[in-house]
């Protein structure tokens, strides 16, 4: 049954927010001018992101305001980083809708936490098959799949999610909230959906052109192809 929402909230306070990101220009000062904006701010974050906002924090503001996804979720990474956040806790903290007491008490039941904000840019697939004599399986590893899932649920839910997908974005993110004492409102998060979808769809857009443009015999060469039964 698809759920049809009539009541939100037009200002959303950010107070939890995912980041994972590959490039990380701005990165200190989006950190820094959240925190600044909520001094109770909480920041989940993975692998390096997580060790550069760690950086960012120092140690007393690490403790004090950053969580490895990994510990919040109670799953390790799978090795690699193949597996990071797809996580049952993770989508519900991203989907569940505010006046829903079904989701709420799925929150409760399972000990996670709304999150009101995802800031993620995805592996850099069309800069690495734009170099020269990259192969397909370099291609293919560069194929990123949480953070798109990620920036989609957040876009879903702008009914009370900002997902913040654009670099660019974060100077004008910040004075948003400055002026509107932490929060966001619908318009603003539909701006941010918007976009998210747009880059979501160019990627997956990028993705089906390299591939289409690759034979069956081009990939088979990029393995050592075992006859397993």
């Amino acid at each position: 049954m698809v759920n049809i929402v009539r009541q939100i909230d037009d200002w959303v306070s950010i107070r939890r927010v995912l980041v994972s990101v590959s490039d990380k220009r701005g990165l200190d000062v989006l950190i820094a001018g959240l925190v600044a904006v909520n001094p109770g701010i909480h920041f989940y974050s993975t692998g390096g992101t997580y060790a550069v906002i760690a950086g960012i924090l120092g140690a007393a503001g690490a403790q004090r305001h950053l969580s490895q996804v990994s510990d919040y979720t109670g799953q390790p990474e799978t090795q690699g980083g193949l597996v990071k956040t797809l996580d049952f806790k993770i989508y519900l903290g991203l989907l569940t809708e505010t006046y829903n007491a079904a989701h709420q008490a799925d929150l409760a039941r399972t000990g996670a936490v709304a999150l009101d904000m995802v800031v993620v840019n995805l592996y850099p697939f069309e800069a690495t098959v734009a170099r020269q004599g990259v192969t397909v399986e370099e291609a293919r590893a560069h194929i990123d799949i949480g953070g798109p899932c990620m920036l989609r649920a957040a876009a879903k839910n702008y009914l009370r999610v900002a997902a913040v997908a654009d670099v660019d974005d974060y100077p004008w993110l910040l004075a948003a909230l400055r002026k509107n004492d932490g929060r966001l409102s619908l318009a603003h998060r539909f701006a941010l959906a918007q976009k998210a979808f747009a880059h979501t769809a160019r990627y997956d857009a990028a993705i089906a052109d390299y591939l289409a443009s690759q034979s069956a015999d081009e990939v088979g060469s990029a393995y050592i192809l075992i006859n397993g039964g």
